[in-house]
């Protein structure tokens, strides 16, 4: 909080700091809706880019990823933490389907909401990646723009991303250059994945 003089009483008043993780606006309210789509048993890839998109922008990301702990009810924080924590719980769960936000309403905190989503939702589909695999192999330019072309794999890319994962070192001296060769290779196969989908003029 910053000071700042009220001119007709003389009194000092209090300038709420919006850098602040524990800023709410005004026009802030729990059941808000905050992305495209309910999260159903389908979605949750996109779904959660867009939540976690929001609460960067909201400066609300540490209320879900634990990195602003719960102060002890001593703390001049702590209602303050509550008060936040609440709000990430609301547009947490109205941003659910009904069934899916019955099965988090008892949860004590909105990082135990995310924790759980992610444990159900967030592991690699195989029947999720096979599709995905078979979407890419008939994907081709048929009469498009390259532009528009290009722009259909990329969506079908990046979903694969969010469900695959690319291997990482864990040598520990990073000589094994695991990570570096998954890039690379990953990138050769789009290459072709491009090429094979081009018209032939």
């Amino acid at each position: 909080m910053t000071g700042s003089q009220d001119g007709s009483s003389g009194k000092k008043t209090e300038t709420p700091d919006t850098n602040s993780p524990y800023y709410i606006h005004a026009s802030d309210y729990p059941k808000q809706m905050h992305v495209n789509e309910t999260l159903n048993d389908h979605n949750y890839p996109d779904w959660s880019q867009e939540m976690l998109n929001f609460f960067y922008a909201k400066n609300k990301v540490g209320f879900i990823d634990k990195s602003i702990p719960k102060p002890t009810p001593e703390s001049a924080d702590y209602m303050l933490w509550m008060r936040c924590d609440a709000m990430v719980k609301g547009w947490l769960t109205t941003a659910m389907e009904k069934e899916i936000r019955s099965s988090v309403k008892y949860a004590n905190t909105a990082s135990e909401i995310w924790e759980d989503l992610k444990e159900r939702f967030g592991k690699v589909s195989a029947p999720r990646a096979y599709e995905l695999k078979q979407t890419l192999s008939m994907t081709h330019q048929d009469g498009t723009s390259v532009s528009v072309y290009y722009t259909k794999l990329r969506s079908i890319w990046d979903e694969i991303d969010s469900i695959l994962t690319v291997p990482k070192c864990i040598c520990g001296l990073c000589t094994c250059n695991v990570g570096k060769n998954s890039v690379e290779l990953k990138e050769k196969e789009r290459l072709y994945d491009f090429l094979m989908g081009l018209d032939d003029q």
